[in-house]
């Protein structure tokens, strides 16, 4: 019997990816079936240029509308990428996903489980513009904000750890428990348009939305804030919880451990 040497086995080679995306035309960032996702059309145009099956793996999955200006995702390649391959990705991809940056990475490095802090931004735009449309959330009803009181909702919900009133009901998370490194709410010079921000280490499934929404209806004195911070200390759903419309969030930046990745 002749014995032949075995092929020696490839080693796959992992790699950070830096992207931005418009969300309005994608059912969110996820794959599923018969729906147009970010994910999806990414793996479609790195397997055909690169002729092997790829799997992207994203730092967290955003809904349907939702926009990303600072995206990461990894990807296991069983060869280092040619040097113009930025640049024939995005000539496939829509015009609406842009890559900017590709790294490699340690074999363990994760896009989502590595990260240690994520923000998210909401734009809200208190005059009818039709350049901002699916960009940001025409809320006409700015004239009536107290904006103190928003102020005083983030500095609120900044006590807290756990966030079960923020969480949409169909979660699979195992805990509530969110360490928040930031909250704030700017307002433009002319009161045209408000940015509310937000920094964690994690977020629960509709949170950012969940909680612009309970704190324009306690601007709006719709809501009391003793109500927020009863939900809060009960951990108990809001009676009135307003998720505000997908189109004015972004998910603006992820953090990683500098020794994993410096951007």
């Amino acid at each position: 019997m002749v014995l032949y040497p075995t092929e020696p086995k490839l080693m796959s080679m992992r790699y950070f990816i830096e992207l931005s995306y418009l969300g309005t035309s994608f059912s969110g960032w996820q794959k599923q079936p018969h729906a147009h996702s970010i994910q999806r059309e990414l793996e479609q145009v790195f397997s055909t240029l690169l002729k092997q099956n790829t799997e992207i793996i994203g730092c967290g999955r955003t809904d349907a509308g939702v926009h990303a200006s600072y995206y990461v995702a990894h990807v296991d390649l069983n060869a280092p990428p040619p040097d113009n391959f930025l640049h024939r990705a995005n000539r496939f991809l829509s015009p609406h996903i842009a890559l900017h940056r590709m790294l490699p990475v340690p074999p363990d490095a994760h896009a989502r489980f590595s990260a240690i802090e994520r923000s998210y931004e909401y734009h809200i735009h208190c005059r009818k513009n039709p350049f901002k449309q699916n960009l940001s959330y025409h809320f006409p009803f700015c004239h009536r904000l107290a904006f103190a009181k928003l102020q005083e909702a983030g500095r609120l919900i900044m006590q807290y750890e756990h966030f079960y009133p923020f969480c949409k009901s169909n979660s699979d998370a195992r805990h509530m428990r969110c360490s928040l490194q930031r909250i704030s709410w700017e307002r433009s010079p002319d009161g045209s348009q408000l940015i509310f921000s937000i920094s964690a280490n994690r977020f629960l499934r509709g949170m950012v939305r969940l909680i612009v929404g309970a704190s324009l209806q306690i601007g709006l004195d719709k809501m009391p804030l003793e109500e927020l911070q009863t939900a809060l200390e009960r951990q108990s759903r809001l009676p009135k919880a307003w998720s505000v419309p997908a189109e004015g969030l972004y998910l603006t930046g992820v953090k990683y451990p500098p020794s994993l990745w410096q951007p």
